[in-house]
């Protein structure tokens, strides 16, 4: 490796103290989203006068479904938008989650407006389930269009469970998300069209049309134009691939303008490298060092043919890079006294953190094997700059428990604790951490897991 590309640690005395954030994004979000839900059932009930019989029941439930349902699907676009505000102040994990319980309530939502609404109208007519079905797919306006969108969004939620997305690549779970643009899209007339909130009531449908399109806005612009904008502006390319430990190497990247992408330790960006087999995804890795001037790093271990391969790129290879994303940084700790806790290749944000933060950081890292032991040079050349505790640890020496932990790491209890491994170990790390006295506030983590 060209000695250009060698990390040099900062000391100390170099890392500003910055005071940590208090950050109200996370409450607040929810707040204004179920502020709006109220707001759309406020609409319901603003034009529904009275309620008579079980059909009167049935449809007016069909109808405040629906608002809801329409609601949802803006926020679950939203939600996977990828707004730098919300991503950097919620976690990319966090948004996950709610991205996942927004999407199970609007397809609960779909199924249940579809229902009520033709179970209330057949009553209304006097007809049977089937040929009301009929009548209302057929022949009312867009409805053709909307049943497409409803059997597009509930197949893509049926796919997105638990279960069946074990059995599917990330390549694939990604793509298969592009079909919800595509089912709101085709569903949306109809709610206009149909919707007996919105026929005759202009501010109503300049509402819908606002929310619709400010969300529209903000999917074009972060998910789309604004990677192309930065993928021209920095003009990323692979300088050289640095093996680091077996089956783990590191990618070194030059570009343009680096600094100005604005990446802070211990966040991850969405790589696409343009070469034969890997140009068709993006896929999530963290950067495992600072951004420098002239380059920047990620390092990978191959867990798929996508990482894999990462091995084999060859020095030139245009890359476009789609972020910066996630919360893992230093303004979630809450006090001076840092624990950084990694395992295996999840070693990666937490050195570039290693190297940056400031007060009292200790670094514990386990891996299988001492050979598997990434970046360890690294590690100790930072340790040894800033007068800093590194502990390694092998399976083999013991096993991750509030024992060994406090053993390691007087004063846990006071600690922030950042923690990144695979999914065994970092639960095995929070229950040793809560049996030692660790709140859960303190302990922050971040997953790519889909």
């Amino acid at each position: 490796m060209a000695t250009a590309f060698t990390p040099t640690p900062r000391t100390s005395g170099g890392l500003r103290h910055r005071r940590p954030r208090r950050d109200v994004v996370p409450f607040l979000a929810p707040l204004v989203i179920g502020a709006g839900g109220v707001g759309v059932l406020a609409l319901w009930w603003s034009d529904t006068t009275s309620v008579v019989g079980p059909a009167g029941w049935l449809t007016g439930a069909g109808r405040m479904t629906g608002l809801l349902a329409g609601y949802a699907c803006a926020v679950l676009l939203a939600l996977m938008a990828r707004v730098p505000a919300l991503d950097h102040r919620v976690g990319t994990d966090r948004l996950a989650r709610w991205h996942a319980v927004v999407g199970r309530g609007t397809v609960a939502l779909i199924l249940a407006h579809a229902l009520l609404i033709i179970w209330g109208y057949s009553l209304t007519s006097h007809a049977s389930v089937v040929s009301q079905t009929s009548a209302l797919v057929l022949h009312y306006p867009d409805l053709l269009k909307g049943t497409i969108g409803f059997l597009l969004l509930v197949a893509t939620g049926v796919l997105s469970a638990r279960l069946a997305r074990r059995r599917m690549s990330y390549e694939m779970w990604h793509y298969l998300h592009f079909a919800t643009y595509l089912a709101v899209f085709l569903a949306f007339g109809h709610q206009l069209s149909n919707g007996a909130d919105f026929v005759g009531n202009r501010s109503a449908q300049l509402a819908w049309y606002a929310l619709y399109l400010g969300v529209a806005a903000l999917v074009v612009w972060f998910r789309f134009a604004g990677p192309l904008r930065r993928g021209l502006r920095h003009r990323l390319r692979v300088a050289a691939v640095h093996p680091e430990a077996p089956g783990v190497v590191s990618v070194y990247l030059t570009g343009e303008r680096l600094a100005e992408l604005g990446a802070e330790p211990g966040q991850f960006l969405r790589w696409r490298f343009l070469a034969r087999g890997l140009w068709w995804t993006a896929s999530p890795y963290s950067l495992s060092a600072v951004v420098r001037p002239d380059w920047l790093r990620i390092t990978v271990k191959a867990a798929g043919g996508h990482s894999a391969a990462l091995a084999r790129l060859a020095p030139g290879t245009r890359v476009w890079a789609e972020g910066p994303y996630g919360s893992f940084t230093a303004d979630r700790r809450s006090s001076g006294k840092v624990l950084l806790l990694g395992g295996g290749v999840g070693i990666t944000p937490l050195r570039a953190l290693f190297e940056t933060l400031p007060g009292e950081v200790t670094l514990l890292y386990r891996a299988r094997r001492a050979e598997d032991f990434a970046l360890r040079a690294e590690l100790d050349a930072i340790a040894a700059a800033r007068h800093a505790s590194v502990h390694y640890l092998a399976d083999a020496d013991a096993s991750l428990t509030a024992h060994t932990l406090s053993a390691l790491v007087p004063d846990l209890a006071a600690h922030d604790v950042y923690l990144c491994g695979p999914p065994g170990m970092t639960e095995a790390a929070r229950r040793a951490l809560r049996e030692a006295g660790v709140p859960g506030r303190r302990v922050h983590h971040e997953s790519f897991e889909f």
